[in-house]
């Protein structure tokens, strides 16, 4: 593994330990040249997944790798200041790499992975899906955001009352 510091080829591997509820190993490393310490991450990939992004006024649609680092600073941004643990946000972005990448697809719409992203947050805390929502559906007026909080409240209420229908 090449050192992020100084380049170098050779580094030594000082400790590995499981990491995202087993579905990654975490191993701290030190460069053998400039002994600087360093920590890598290492994950099954199924497959190799492009992304297909539906062109914005008419333009092509463009194709990009599957990113799991884009994916987890995305979601990180929509949690940020919300006192969400980390180990629950890399169990999401786990989650939905593994559906990614076991949905059987070499291609797959970001609108879907959107989707993903959503269902996750919604389940974590509604202020970082209303915050996801807001950037990923493109709300343009405080409107927007108002009729979809109101939607947010609205299932959160039905939620907890049971299917707020009759029996009381």
């Amino acid at each position: 593994m090449r050192c992020p510091f100084c380049a170098h080829e050779d580094s030594q591997v000082k400790d590995s330990r499981p990491a995202e509820d087993g579905s990654a190993i975490r191993r701290r490393r030190q460069c053998s040249k400039c002994g600087a310490r360093f920590t890598t991450f290492e994950r099954v990939q199924l497959r190799e997944v492009t992304i297909v992004k539906a062109g914005a006024g008419g333009a092509p649609q463009r194709r990009e790798p599957f990113d799991r680092a884009k994916l987890e600073r995305s979601v990180a941004l929509a949690c940020r200041k919300r006192g969400i643990a980390q180990e629950q946000i890399d169990q999401l972005v786990s989650g939905i790499q593994r559906q990614v990448e076991t949905a059987g697809e070499s291609e797959i719409a970001s609108a879907k992975i959107g989707e993903l992203v959503m269902d996750g947050l919604r389940q974590i805390d509604s202020v970082a899906y209303i915050r996801f929502a807001s950037v990923y559906r493109d709300f343009s007026e405080a409107r927007d955001f108002e009729e979809f909080a109101s939607t947010v409240t609205e299932a959160g209420e039905a939620k907890t009352s049971g299917t707020g229908k009759g029996g009381d």
